[in-house]
């Protein structure tokens, strides 16, 4: 009576050992049993009885035992076949595989049944049974017969391997082993290792593919190539194969974007980005920064009153937690002063709080020192207990980041909130041209814009900031957000989200405060004559301490008649013009300079009027003769000059000459009139500056 272990028991069962066991305890008339004694002195072994297993055991034993028998046949074989360490069809998917080869699959089930078949005989003649069975069901020898079932015993082995470590059934082992392998890719035997370099070389070279080169050009480069090396190269077919197989097969084709477009773009259109997870921050906690152009126009009034086109700019905020937009503004030119008063707007009206952390653009507006503290070639703070804080500091803010350079996904949700902007709300707008910067043709829509604004078709600022408002407060802020949603926010409107999540707290400071810190800051040296700037002398006597030192002021563009004065970071005191106090109780940083151009400007007027009075003859015509050069020569004034400046001429004797000299002097003469005339109006206008 043959008999298994409890363990091989299980096996053939196909069931856990403890189950087997408990089995075993509960039924032991079932089966028969016998103890071994264990060889260490442990436990006995216990050994069931095949003939106490089911039905379906006792045939799996049967099979194995009779594999086992094979086995041993095989290896009396003069022929024998290497054993591969690890079998094609381990690493097989049966899906793919049935899939690509359904045809080849069949023919193995086809085969497996045969040697099943095979396995089932019982009798003792065994060797002119096999020879007979080979030539019945395969038209082959008794041999070919032994390696389809050495092949079938193999992949059993496998299987019950595999079984064994992973608890999965592998059987389809069985049917592959039969079938043939698949056909490696990628060989290409027909072009050798040299010319598959070189083809790599010329594919992936920066100026062929930056430079869209084919595959034409690059077959004509191989065959020059090949003829000077004296290759063979395979036709150009093979070739167009081999790239499409490098493209497709070998993945490459993110390298050669890279070798054409450059990194830039490489890093824009394939480089992994990470996604953040936005539901772990707070409301509050991270805003980011930027600022946009609309793509439709408006009609704008400039200061001198000329009324253009202009297509307006939103600086904007955008909470990354809710997508909540606030502190906009819109303006016909961004800077540094618009984006100050974009956040006191944020902290004051919008979400009456100070955000913890901003993330800005890497913009100059964005990173200049006054707003950071810092240099811009610094991207962060060294030392933030500086005694000179930038903006940002200054109102509570505890840190920033700057976006790296030419990556926009840095400012990933704020750039699909402007994306959002151009779709819901510019394109409604009859001036709407498109993205003229777009590379894309399709993106522009021609439109006459001089002739909308000449017809009065074009919406004025306030108007256009009238419609974004209620866009923004009445459709963006109460529609559910695709953003919110695919985060499995509980609330899926920017606004449900910003007033009802879990909030960043931080006191805003007092407005009085803000107001300081909105004035324009500069450094400046102190002279002896007090503080220079915009053309005037700001004086103190509080200045007087601090001749020929750096310090920093603060103005208020909108009156400079004043200027406050800081020394490392403490105020000194209050610098005044007496000259601009003098003109009007307030006057306007661009008014002074208007001012100083055009004195500026009448002074040079005035200067080339006077170099053309005093140019001499002798450079008008190269004819005249100095004054000097002959005894009793006119000299203007009485006094002794130096022969290299003195320039004096003689008037020659033709007449017809001196004629036209005459008239062309009185011409000029009448054009200085003309010019002294007018440069006495501007005087007149520079008078009545700061009425």
């Amino acid at each position: 009576m043959d008999y298994v272990t409890l363990a091989e028991a299980a096996e053939l069962e196909g069931i856990k050992y403890k189950t087997m066991a408990q089995r075993l305890s509960r039924k032991q008339s079932s089966f028969i049993c016998k103890n071994l004694k264990s060889e260490n002195g442990g436990k006995d072994i216990v050994l069931v009885a095949v003939t106490s297993l089911s039905k379906q055991a006792r045939a799996a034993w049967k099979e194995r035992e009779k594999l086992k028998v094979y086995v041993a046949d095989a290896r009396t074989d003069e022929i024998k076949e290497p054993e591969p360490e690890k079998p094609w069809y381990v690493d097989a998917d049966l899906e793919w595989y049935i899939s690509n080869y359904k045809e080849r699959y069949y023919q193995g089930v086809e085969l497996g049944n045969i040697v099943r078949e095979f396995l089932q005989y019982e009798e003792q003649d065994r060797t002119s049974y096999a020879e007979a069975f080979a030539q019945d069901k395969l038209g082959k020898s008794a041999r070919t017969l032994y390696r389809l079932v050495k092949s079938y015993m193999e992949a059993a082995a496998w299987a019950d391997k595999l079984q064994k470590e992973t608890g999965f059934s592998y059987d389809f082992f069985k049917v592959l082993s039969l079938c043939r392998k698949p056909k490696e890719t990628g060989c290409f035997p027909s072009i050798t290792p040299e010319v598959k370099k070189v083809i790599m070389n010329i594919w992936f070279n920066e100026d062929f593919a930056h430079n869209n080169g084919t595959r034409e050009m690059l077959y004509d480069k191989l065959q020059v190539i090949a003829d000077i090396n004296h290759w063979k190269i395979p036709s150009y077919q093979t070739v167009v194969r081999y790239i499409q197989y490098l493209m497709d097969e070998k993945r490459m084709k993110n390298a050669q974007f890279l070798a054409a477009k450059g990194p830039l773009e490489y890093r824009n259109k394939k480089v992994v980005k990470a996604k953040r997870n936005t539901r772990s921050l707070q409301v509050m906690e991270v805003l980011m920064g930027d600022e946009h152009t609309f793509d439709c126009w408006v009609s704008y009034r400039q200061p001198n009153g000329k009324i253009t086109a202009i297509r307006p700019k939103l600086v904007a905020w955008i909470d990354v937690r809710s997508r909540m937009i606030m502190g906009d503004i819109i303006c016909k030119d961004a800077n540094g002063d618009i984006l100050k008063q974009s956040l006191l707007k944020l902290i004051y009206a919008d979400a009456n709080g100070v955000p913890k952390y901003i993330l800005i653009d890497n913009g100059k507006d964005y990173t200049k020192k006054e707003l950071t503290g810092v240099n811009r070639k610094q991207r962060v703070r060294t030392d933030f207990d500086d005694e000179v804080k930038g903006f940002y500091q200054s109102i509570g803010i505890v840190a920033y980041e700057r976006a790296k350079p030419y990556e926009a996904w840095d400012k990933g949700q704020i750039e699909r909130s402007f994306r959002t902007v151009c779709n819901q709300f510019s394109k409604w707008f009859t001036s709407y041209t498109g993205t003229l910067t777009g590379s894309r043709t399709d993106d522009k829509v021609d439109k006459d814009i001089d002739r909308m604004l000449k017809r009065g078709e074009l919406l004025t600022m306030d108007e256009f900031y009238a419609k974004w408002h209620e866009w923004l407060t009445k459709v963006y802020a109460v529609k559910r957000h695709r953003g919110l949603m695919n985060a499995k926010e509980t609330y899926v409107t920017p606004y449900e989200c910003f007033t009802k999540e879990e909030r960043y707290q931080k006191a805003v400071p007092p407005r009085e405060y803000a107001t300081m810190l909105m004035l324009k800051s500069e450094h400046a040296h102190v002279y002896n004559t007090g503080i220079n700037r915009f053309g005037n002398d700001y004086r103190s006597e509080e200045l007087d301490q601090y001749i020929g030192e750096e310090v920093d002021i603060k103005y208020d563009p909108n009156n400079i008649n004043t200027i406050y004065v800081f020394y490392r970071g403490k105020q000194v005191c209050e610098a005044y013009s007496q000259e601009l106090l003098q003109i009007a109780p307030t006057v306007h940083q661009e008014a002074v300079a208007e001012h100083k151009r055009r004195q500026r400007a009448q002074e040079k007027r005035d200067r080339e009027i006077l170099q053309q009075a005093r140019e001499g003859l002798e450079e008008i015509n190269e004819q005249f003769t100095s004054f000097q050069a002959i005894a009793g020569g006119i000299d203007l004034m009485i006094g002794k000059k130096s022969p290299a400046k003195a320039k004096v001429v003689s008037l020659p004797d033709d007449n017809t000459y001196r004629q036209g000299f005459r008239t062309r002097k009185e011409e000029e003469l009448e054009e200085n009139t003309y010019l002294a005339s007018q440069g006495e109006k501007a005087l007149q206008k520079l008078r009545v500056i700061g009425e």
